[in-house]
């Protein structure tokens, strides 16, 4: 091996013992002294110091160290400040929200508020009472009001207009005017003292006690059982005598269109014909059945028969009664 050649080792380079960070000093031709005051003489590569390799030092190990340390103390922070912004978005979306304050009333503005007329808070605040409130003068609500609890009134309560959506148990209500529209219960006692006016149908499922009941037209469909007298009322019909009540006879009648009493009294040379026609005060929608009954014997011994038509019906006898005679005719009329 020729000293002053430059040696290459490309096959085992690792075990050179320089490295990238070496620095080889350049030997003196002449015999200079080198650097670190060694002299080297020209070709003699024993004689030149070996460079050290620098020191593997902790502060480098230490940078790394406090870079993972950082990276992992900032993903904490992120993880937290995210878990933080879930938490309060939950518990904003679990409360509800409120466009009012809560302000609290001071001593001193108590004071104010019963010595004086003010104002307190504005609009978008609430106003909230802890103990019991006493009102000693009237109080105005010029908006709406909203109860929580049960109201309850001592005295008297007026009210232009009330609506109730559901239920109402009302002990005693005494109304001017009442309209229901929809379908109404009364489980107990209905008491119309100025009298009831049904314009529509109605249906009773249970008895129906009335002292006296007025009605236009009266329908039953079932039996009609009376436990008492039947009255028929309504006006007098009217009478014209006929030619068979003789000369100076005359007839007169009491009662109504449906029943009634025909008095007939004869005069001198009574003719057989008929002894009356009673016009009825409102005529029938059709020729009704008219049944007659003869008072006393003058009118039994007679052959008597009736003419009858929706607005009259005669009493006509085909023998002649006897001369001053009183008898009669009862009658009863149903369409």
């Amino acid at each position: 091996m020729d000293p002053t050649q430059l040696q290459t080792d490309t096959s085992n380079d690792a075990n050179s013992l320089e490295s990238s960070g070496t620095v080889v000093e350049p030997a003196s031709t002449n015999g200079a002294p080198a650097t670190d005051g060694s002299v080297l003489s020209n070709g003699d590569l024993s004689q030149q110091p070996v460079p050290k390799p620098p020191k593997q030092g902790g502060h480098h190990v230490w940078q790394r160290v406090n870079v993972y340390v950082l990276l992992f103390i900032l993903l904490l922070i992120i993880a937290t400040g995210v878990i933080a912004a879930f938490v309060i978005k939950d518990k904003k979306a679990a409360t509800p929200k409120s466009s009012t304050s809560s302000q609290g009333l001071s001593q001193s503005t108590l004071q104010q508020l019963a010595n004086t007329d003010v104002s307190v808070g504005t609009s978008s605040q609430t106003l909230n009472v802890a103990s019991n409130a006493v009102f000693a003068g009237s109080v105005l609500i010029r908006s709406n009001l909203d109860v929580a609890g049960t109201v309850a009134i001592g005295g008297n309560l007026t009210l232009p207009g009330i609506t109730v959506s559901g239920a109402s148990q009302l002990g005693q209500v005494n109304a001017t005017g009442i309209a229901v529209s929809g379908v109404e219960t009364v489980q107990g006692v209905l008491t119309a003292k100025n009298g009831l006016n049904v314009t529509g149908n109605s249906t009773f499922s249970g008895s129906v006690s009335a002292a006296a009941l007025v009605t236009s037209n009266l329908t039953i469909s079932g039996n009609l059982n009376l436990t008492h007298h039947i009255t028929a009322g309504g006006a007098i019909p009217s009478l014209a005598k006929g030619t068979a009540v003789g000369g100076g006879g005359s007839a007169s009648v009491s009662g109504s269109d449906t029943s009634g009493t025909v008095i007939i009294n004869t005069g001198s040379s009574p003719p057989a014909g008929c002894f009356a026609t009673i016009t009825f005060s409102q005529a029938f929608s059709a020729t009704p059945h008219v049944v007659i009954t003869p008072i006393g014997s003058g009118a039994a011994g007679l052959q008597y028969y009736v003419n009858r038509s929706t607005t009259n019906f005669s009493i006509c006898a085909l023998n002649a009664a006897d001369a001053t005679q009183t008898f009669g005719f009862d009658y009863i009329v149903l369409d």
